[in-house]
């Protein structure tokens, strides 16, 4: 069974319903397998947990505050 997986910042309950059933979609549509078939997996991780450049997310975006 194939696994598509996501890892990003917090998302809201709308945006994870939307990524699973348009992933699933263009996954079964593209490879020709049942969409019952796929898993998907969010992980989610705090804004202070990622960094860029040295930066944690969370710092890029209070600079970021006007």
């Amino acid at each position: 069974m194939p696994v598509i997986t996501l890892e990003g910042g917090k998302l809201n309950r709308e945006q994870k319903r939307d990524l699973i059933h348009r992933f699933t979609s263009v996954a079964s549509e593209v490879t020709n397998i049942p969409p019952q078939f796929f898993s998907v997996l969010i992980r989610e991780q705090e804004d202070a947990n990622l960094g860029f450049g040295g930066e944690t997310v969370e710092e890029i975006k209070a600079r970021m505050q006007p």
